[in-house]
């Protein structure tokens, strides 16, 4: 595809991000980040990054300055709010070349970290953001957004993992670069000695379903934690299982994480029952 992406600053050209959300979130009207916003983040510091084929827009990155608190004081960051992909274009890696162009003008912009959150359980989203783009996380946030009514949240917890993509360190660097980069497979970590701490069980209609594990000290460096493939399919199937996976996953990422483990990888087993899993190493052994 011959795709541009360009800097959005025109109402115009805000008024079609604003449309396009409707289409990728459709739902509650309420949850449409409008025109006025997204200029009057533009006009300060703010990022709208669109994708274009020919005059139609068919995908967008949005985002803008803030501040994050550390142990010494606030810090400067850029908070990436808000990316969407056309359905008619997905799966086409639209989404890394948005982040791309997104992480170039952040660095442009004197700062050294993005952040912004994810659903843990959203495979197609933790493979961009963890496996493609470099970033880690070490935060799980309960409830961020509260209750949301549109299609993808309504009624189940939003809970958030909160990804930080360090933009100017040698990992970013390399996952960024045009070198191709030699993907580790479910095979490598095994070989390693990493263990999968919470391998699932295929029901009899096709959907995995977590097992109970009680909670531990994990003395490994390296762990594998198994979320499905496709959550919002098996939430549309049995909003209660996906319940179920939400406080699974929830129980073992707080606990990990507690135990100084952060999330550095994620891979992704294709084949009639594919399955996925965050890496996840032990802070003191990582960097």
């Amino acid at each position: 595809m011959e795709i541009e992406i360009r800097l959005l600053e025109t109402p115009a050209e805000l008024r079609q991000v604003e449309d396009l959300q409707r289409v990728v979130w459709p739902g509650n009207e309420t949850e449409i980040v409008p025109v006025h916003m997204l200029r009057a983040a533009v006009e300060h510091g703010g990022l709208v990054i669109g994708a274009f084929d020919g005059e139609r827009l068919i995908g967008f990155v949005f985002g803008f300055p803030g501040l994050r608190k550390t142990p010494h004081g606030l810090s400067p960051m850029h908070a990436s709010h808000m990316a969407g992909i056309h359905p008619d274009y997905r799966d086409r890696g639209l989404g890394f070349r948005l982040k791309r162009a997104q992480w170039q003008m952040v660095r442009a912009q004197g700062l050294d970290l993005i952040q912004w959150t994810y659903d843990p359980l959203l495979s197609r989203n933790a493979r961009l953001n963890i496996a493609k783009l470099g970033a880690v996380c070490s935060t799980y946030i309960r409830e961020y957004y509260g209750e949301l009514r549109d299609g993808l949240n309504a009624g189940i917890p939003t809970d958030r993992l909160l990804v930080d993509w360090w933009v100017n360190t040698p990992r970013v660097r390399q996952r960024l670069s045009t070198a191709s980069r030699r993907s580790l497979d479910l095979a490598h970590f095994l070989a390693s000695g990493a263990q999968i701490i919470n391998p699932s069980r295929l029901r009899p209609d096709g959907w995995p379903e977590p097992m109970d594990i009680a909670a531990e000290k994990f003395d490994d460096n390296i762990l594998l934690l198994e979320i499905p493939s496709d959550f919002p399919a098996l939430r549309r199937a049995d909003p209660q299982l996906g319940l179920s996976w939400r406080l699974h996953s929830r129980h073992l990422l707080e606990e990990l994480f507690r135990q100084g483990f952060l999330i550095t990888d994620f891979v992704f087993l294709s084949g009639t029952s594919p399955r996925s899993f965050y890496v996840l190493s032990h802070g003191e052994s990582t960097f």
